[in-house]
């Protein structure tokens, strides 16, 4: 599941999940778009958005839609 599904599965919008994780909604963004791979996002990054998604494993993150921008 892509980090945009799982986000909207919670029903946040990006700056409710910046609001909540602390990661500033461009980035979240540019993953989402695929500008950015979410593969790249340090640690850090990934573990506060896995708490504010309230996901467990955070190579859910990694499953996404856009590896296909490879």
């Amino acid at each position: 599941m892509s980090l945009k599904e799982l986000r909207l599965k919670r029903g946040y919008s990006q700056r409710e999940l910046e609001g909540r994780s602390g990661v500033h909604h461009n980035a979240i963004a540019k993953f989402e778009s695929g500008e950015r791979d979410i593969r790249s996002a340090s640690l850090d990054t990934a573990l506060r958005l896995c708490d504010a998604l309230k996901v467990r494993d955070p190579r859910k993150l990694f499953d996404s839609d856009n590896d296909s921008a490879e």
